[in-house]
């Protein structure tokens, strides 16, 4: 029994709600409040002649959802006399229009905080500027493999909200979370994971300053008996640790008074309770995914699993996990050519982890990357390029940046710019079949934007899907 989702039930009723955008993550939630309560308004930016806009449309009509629509330009201005109002996750909060409501008494939500608070099972929460989507379904595996039942979701997979009846106290809930869906995220979360922090997506946030806020609310409402998970060598996040009241488990690093998760000599290791004798994990060897970055993925999800299933669980998933999709996925092989989709890879500091992973498997690489800048520090790509291919199609609106940082960084690598074969194309289609022709059998391509997808996609994932879709067409 839920007593949160029944109390939640009768609170709704007779409730005026709004829902701004009408994306993927708003959709469940629209036929999940729907039954309850049918006075919703959507809000959302696409004009009405959006095709876009019209099957989302169709779709509700089918289910005889009739809802009211306000879209298109100053669509926030219709905002007023909302009892509840859920946001879209990339929205800013100092908004004119929530700041207005949010003072007259408005209740300001998301579909994700909504699923948090009314969650009865412990929740496995992760962030990060890097890696959260491999830790997260890393986690989940474990704990599926541990016996658990495991709901997935938040910023990966499905929403979650219309599964909420179905989650029981004794399952386990694992959610992805970015830092547009934390802002205002004020929920406990049982076991708080945070892989890294850099500057990312300061497209959308103010400063980095407000980006690191975000970052925080994953552990800032936890008591002293949940437990944040915390990257030693990562300069930033392990400085949270100062902040929280919670229980503190390290990876990274070699125990000391702390439980911790490290790699040594070849080897994975984890001592846990803190301060008991190190406990072998596997070797790294065994470890199918390749690159030393998901080696502390991997480390991360056993630091914060210990004590919830048995080790053998971690070495089964890490000998097994292949990837999840758009990250380094093997999408095909054509005329002895292996095709690589990292879509996901929205920043250059992913491309650079990305880089490293081929790098260490010494792959002879043709690179296609390009997307569009999100005020990213481009910092160490030129180099990171360099020393992994001399073969790079640049595709993309930051080409001119990616372009110019390979100028400056490439002699660092020890390679002179003008051993370089770049070129440029006016799109992912010609950059496929360029790199088609520079490949040799035993070659690898790799598709790693170092950029977002908004330039010509809603998400990273339609641009994977259609980099799938063309490499798929070469074996026509």
């Amino acid at each position: 029994m839920n007593k949160a989702l029944d109390t939640y039930r009768e609170y709704i009723k007779g409730k005026k709600l709004a829902v701004i955008g009408a994306g993927i993550s708003n959709r469940p939630l629209l036929e999940w409040l729907y039954p309850m309560n049918p006075d919703i308004t959507v809000f959302d930016m696409m004009k009405e002649e959006d095709e876009r806009l019209r099957k989302i449309k169709d779709h509700f009509d089918k289910q005889e959802i009739q809802l009211t629509w306000i879209t298109g330009d100053g669509y926030l201005d219709h905002l007023q006399g909302f009892d509840i109002i859920f946001r879209t996750p990339k929205m800013h909060l100092d908004l004119p229009q929530l700041i207005r409501e949010k003072e007259k008494g408005a209740v300001i939500s998301s579909e994700i905080a909504l699923f948090a608070h009314l969650c009865p099972a412990p929740i496995y929460g992760i962030t990060g500027s890097d890696g959260k989507s491999t830790t997260t379904t890393l986690i989940s595996l474990i704990l599926e493999a541990a016996g658990h039942k495991v709901f997935t979701g938040g910023n990966i997979g499905t929403p979650l909200i219309g599964r909420i009846g179905e989650v029981q106290a004794q399952d386990r809930v694992v959610l992805e979370l970015s830092s547009f869906q934390l802002m205002d995220m004020e929920e406990e979360i049982d076991v708080a994971v945070i892989t890294n922090v850099i500057p990312n997506h300061l497209d959308f946030h103010k400063d980095f300053d407000e980006y690191v806020e975000a970052k925080k609310n994953i552990f800032k409402y936890q008591g002293k008996d949940k437990i944040l998970v915390l990257n030693a060598q990562d300069p930033m996040s392990v400085l949270f640790k100062r902040e929280s009241k919670s229980e503190l488990r390290l990876f990274n690093v070699r125990p000391t008074d702390r439980a911790s998760a490290w790699r040594e000599e070849g080897k994975l290791w984890l001592s846990y309770p803190a301060g008991s004798p190190p406990r072998y994990i596997m070797d790294e060897t065994q470890v199918l995914l390749p690159g030393s970055f998901n080696l502390e993925n991997l480390l991360a999800a056993a630091s914060a699993t210990a004590g919830d299933v048995p080790l053998s669980a971690v070495k089964e998933v890490g000998e097994s996990f292949r990837g999840v999709p758009h990250r380094m996925e093997l999408v095909g092989i054509h005329e002895g050519v292996r095709w690589f989709n990292s879509s996901v890879d929205s920043s250059p500091s992913r491309t650079i982890k990305t880089l490293s992973a081929f790098r260490e498997r010494n792959e002879s690489l043709i690179l296609i990357t390009g997307g569009q800048d999100k005020n990213s520090d481009y910092t160490g790509l030129g180099r990171a390029i360099a020393r992994t291919s001399n073969r790079i199609i640049i595709s993309g609106e930051n080409a001119g940046q990616i372009e110019s940082i390979l100028k400056e960084e490439s002699a660092r690598a020890g390679v002179p710019y003008e051993d370089l074969s770049i070129s440029r194309t006016d799109s992912y289609e010609e950059a496929v079949q360029l790199a088609r022709t520079m490949a040799f059998p035993g070659d690898a391509v790799l598709f790693s934007p170092a950029g977002t997808s908004y330039d010509r996609y809603h998400h990273f994932e339609e641009r994977g899907n259609h980099f799938r879709k063309m490499v798929e067409k070469l074996a026509e």
